[in-house]
């Protein structure tokens, strides 16, 4: 027996959000981030290494090294799109930006395909909801849209998408990868060509680019689940279609993956000496995933019936493998951070199912919520950069100076227009929503999404230039290049990844790994004994120069040597 639908929808909650309007809404939170600024520390920095010494032949395209050291994430394919976009537009873009640019494209992917992926499971006959008794509830294809759109909303609105979603790094191209496999997975039932190449590239590249055992898994259980769940209407030939489809993707992604060599064991569970990280790992759940998780869950209640049923939902099943599935990978993988960012369009996904069974007292809740904990996000940049820029208030500026204590304030009339129109589209906003059309389906999302695209467009505008002072390396190799002038050389010991990658970059050197073989007149060392190995330098042959600092962080200071004459 069908298990009855928990949502109950009407056709005129079922209105469209506009594709212009959606269109602007994701390119105001997609282009922030990706221009005007410089590579930032850790995985940002040194990814853009790698693709830059690529792009100009310092070392080759299969095997890249920097300094003689691999990349810390495997994968290939991220790198070579950096690269080929810097050899590209040389000449038309800072190779910073260049590199940046196929990571834009991958992240809209990302958007797109889970719109689609949403839009293919709510077409699902056992994601409709309830037929009324004398007509008016929603229409299949309006509901879906609407869900759809929902589902983009909820993705924007997830707290951790914000800074990872915007680094070119291999972490955005898996998160463009598994939403491009997910919609291929959904959308077998009714587009098996078109599904099935979505799900092949999907898979593969999630491989390529660093997860194949994530792309197998993924690949595996959907296979099952696609076998478990019936949906109604298809026939026993197309259920068998679609499984082969599925195996055959997901032999592909392992084919790749052993031909290549692409294998690695990363299992390293949290330590047993003590509870920090699995308060971390838990604090991480909440606070990267809000306000996706919540409605998530609430989905999985409502619509549990049909889960657990003898054949469950595959708009249910389908989207919770994926994020179990990462989240497995987030709690037995580091950086859990980067792992747990591949879930967000499922979890999107499950959130948006969450709208059609809300009730009136929670989207008022959620909208109250969202609306004082973004107006005061929002208020507080504004205040810190009107403190930085006018002295008052003192503490506002006295604050924000004590993490970048050699800071000085720029003043950007452009960035003042943007975060102006930004503010006032936010009011507006907030005033359509608790004004017309309040029985949009997805209306419950629309301040989450716009709440956090207004303060991620307010960061990368009013506060870039501290931003950039902070996270960015221009610093440390402004104040490299006054004390070493111009030249060609300089050898290092113990710099990490994104150190070499900085200097490289914004001072203009040419960094060699320390060796009997290598004969710079000047040393960068890293005065931190776990990464410089405790060097004992030979006081006949170096004299040291400076220390140079860090202002934002002292862990990435370093010290300066130079070769005495003739030695």
């Amino acid at each position: 027996m069908q298990r009855p639908t928990p949502a109950i929808v009407a056709q005129a909650a079922v209105r469209r959000l506009p594709r212009w309007a959606m269109a602007l809404f994701c390119l105001a939170y997609a282009v922030p981030g990706f221009v005007g600024r410089a590579p930032w520390k850790s995985a940002d920095m040194a990814s853009f290494g790698y693709m830059l010494d690529m792009a100009r032949g310092r070392t080759g395209w299969t095997d890249p090294r920097l300094v003689g050291l691999p990349p810390e994430a495997d994968g290939l394919l991220p790198y070579w799109l950096g690269a080929a976009c810097i050899r590209l537009l040389d000449g038309w873009l800072d190779p910073a930006a260049a590199a940046r640019l196929p990571f834009f494209l991958l992240l809209g992917l990302a958007m797109v395909a889970t719109w689609y992926a949403v839009y293919e499971l709510a077409r699902q006959p056992q994601a409709q909801p309830v037929a009324f008794a004398f007509g008016g509830e929603a229409r299949p294809a309006d509901y879906a849209r609407a869900i759809a759109d929902g589902g983009v909303l909820a993705l924007i609105a997830c707290l951790g998408l914000a800074q990872l979603g915007h680094e070119a790094t291999p972490s955005v191209a898996q998160l463009a990868f598994i939403a491009t496999a997910f919609f291929g997975l959904a959308a077998l039932g009714y587009w098996r060509i078109s599904g099935t190449l979505a799900a092949v590239a999907g898979l593969l590249g999630l491989a390529l680019s660093g997860a194949p055992s994530l792309a197998v898994l993924l690949g595996a259980g959907s296979l099952l689940v696609h076998a478990v769940a019936a949906p109604e209407g298809l026939s026993g030939a197309s259920r068998w279609r679609v499984l082969g489809s599925i195996a055959l993707a997901t032999l592909a992604a392992a084919t790749l993956a052993s031909v290549l060599d692409l294998w690695r064991w990363r299992i390293l569970l949290p330590s047993d000496a003590g509870s920090r990280d699995w308060r971390n790992l838990g604090r991480l759940l909440l606070w990267f995933t809000w306000p996706a998780w919540p409605l998530a869950l609430w989905t999985l209640w409502r619509w549990r019936a049909r889960a657990l049923a003898r054949a469950p939902s595959l708009h249910i099943v389908l989207p919770l493998w994926f994020v179990l599935v990462c989240v497995g990978a987030t709690l037995t993988t580091r950086p859990s951070d980067r792992a747990l960012l591949l879930a967000l369009p499922a979890l999107a996904t499950l959130a948006a199912f969450a709208l059609p069974t809300l009730q009136r007292s929670v989207g008022a809740l959620i909208d109250w919520f969202t609306l004082l904990f973004f107006t005061g996000c929002g208020a507080i940049i504004w205040v810190i950069w009107i403190g930085l820029q006018t002295g008052f208030p003192r503490q506002a500026a006295t604050n924000a100076l004590r993490q970048a204590p050699e800071f000085e304030a720029t003043f950007s009339l452009p960035a003042l227009l943007v975060a102006l129109l930004a503010t006032v589209l936010w009011g507006w906003l907030v005033r359509w929503r608790v004004g017309r059309h309040r029985t949009a389906l997805w209306k419950s999302l629309v301040l989450p999404a716009g709440g956090a695209a207004l303060c991620w467009l307010l960061l990368m505008t009013l506060w870039m230039p501290l931003l950039d002072y902070v996270r960015s390396y221009q610093s440390v190799a402004q104040k490299i290049v006054a004390t070493v002038g111009t030249t060609g050389c300089v050898q290092e010991w113990g710099l990490t990844r994104e150190q070499v990658a900085a200097i490289q970059y914004h001072a203009g050197y040419r960094v060699s790994a320390s060796g009997p073989a290598v004969r710079c007149d000047w040393l960068i060392l890293n005065p931190d004994p776990r990464l410089s190995l405790a060097i004992r330098l030979d006081d006949a042959l170096w004299d040291h120069v400076a220390t140079i600092r860090r202002p934002s962080e002292k862990a990435d200071d370093v010290v300066l040597f130079r070769r005495r004459t003739g030695s």
